[in-house]
């Protein structure tokens, strides 16, 4: 066969299919499934022309048609909040692994922090007949998987509780890191402190929230308004809060950044300024241990491989009550929250 007649049989949309190797090897296509399946019956010389059409012709083994007929796809979704965001690598990685291990493909999306773009995204990994679902959820109410749920998705919720419906999820310890990060600045003399959160209609940032003002409170320190500013972690927002904070006749002497795209623009605020400003920031970031940048870290690749566990395991029959597992973080020292006030 030539150049020319090979890329004719394997353009885009005109796929070569068991047929065509039947009729290139000269066999039956009963035999041309056994080759393929690695089932027996087949002589060794039959096999080898067999393998030989299918080397020539590209073809490649249609397993959504056989996974389906079996009545599983043998994929899983995985719906991201920002596939761009550092913390989300590990985690999906992880999700990725488990998935490998147990013979399934892992299909990724991103919501973009956008209710209705996750609910769009999350339904149509359902029409292609995903096995399960693993959502970090951008809304608040999730009921329209209700149906799908029912119908048999297993599905685990990582990172943030799932809204109006009992689901597994899998988060970390937002609260207790928050509190334990701000604690650390407390115990070596801050006692004007700011908060830089994510947007309040996000789980982990009014969680993280709490835990500051537990913190703040365990210290008996009166938290005032100026200190905590919640919003959008876009550069230009959290620049001007933290400005305001550390400007003024009394500006705040530590930060607590409630996630690592904070803690990104609050570094580069503190070195503009002309007094040392300690820093704790939840979730790690790289270089923070060349830059010395103290963190309340996460282990996003547990979290991933715990909700990819669950999900498996509703997949293979548990049906216990809906789980919620929620791990520990670690505050780790690097030099930036040891700071005393200036």
């Amino acid at each position: 066969m030539d150049r020319t007649t090979r890329h004719s049989e394997t353009r885009y949309g005109n796929r070569p299919t068991m047929k065509d190797v039947a009729a290139r090897a000269g066999v039956g296509l009963k035999t041309v499934s056994r080759v393929v399946n690695s089932e027996p019956g087949v002589t060794p010389d039959t096999e080898r022309r067999v393998q030989e059409a299918i080397d020539a012709l590209g073809f490649r083994r249609n397993d959504s048609a056989r996974v389906l007929r079996k009545g599983r796809t043998a994929s899983i979704g995985l719906v991201l909040e920002d596939l761009a965001d550092p913390f989300y690598g590990p985690l999906s990685r992880a999700v990725e692994e488990v998935a490998r291990a147990h013979g399934a493909l892992l299909i990724n999306g991103s919501s973009a922090e956008d209710p209705e773009r996750e609910q769009e995204l999350v339904l149509a990994l359902c029409a292609r007949r995903v096995d399960g679902l693993i959502v970090i959820p951008a809304g608040d109410d999730h009921r329209y998987l209700e149906p799908e749920i029912k119908a048999g998705i297993a599905t685990v919720f990582v990172d943030r509780p799932a809204g109006r419906v009992d689901a597994d999820m899998v988060l970390s310890d937002s609260f207790g890191g928050s509190r334990e990060g701000v604690a650390h600045l407390i115990a070596h003399g801050h006692r004007r402190i700011g908060f830089i959160g994510d947007q309040p209609r996000i789980h982990t940032a009014t969680e993280r929230l709490r835990g500051y003002h537990a913190a703040m409170t365990d210290a008996g320190i009166t938290v005032e308004h100026s200190w905590v500013s919640l919003g959008s972690t876009e550069p230009g927002r959290v620049r001007a809060a933290a400005e305001a904070m550390l400007g003024g006749p009394e500006p705040v002497t530590a930060l607590f950044a409630g996630n690592n795209r904070v803690t990104v623009t609050a570094v580069r605020v503190i070195a503009e300024q002309d007094r040392p400003v300690a820093l704790v920031g939840f979730d790690d970031i790289e270089l923070a241990d060349l830059l010395g940048i103290t963190v309340i870290s996460q282990d996003a690749a547990a979290v991933g491989r715990t909700a990819a566990e669950h999900l498996f395991r509703r997949l293979d029959g548990a049906d216990h009550a809906p789980a919620r597992v929620e791990l520990p973080t670690t505050l780790i020292p690097r030099g930036s929250g040891e700071l005393p006030p200036a």
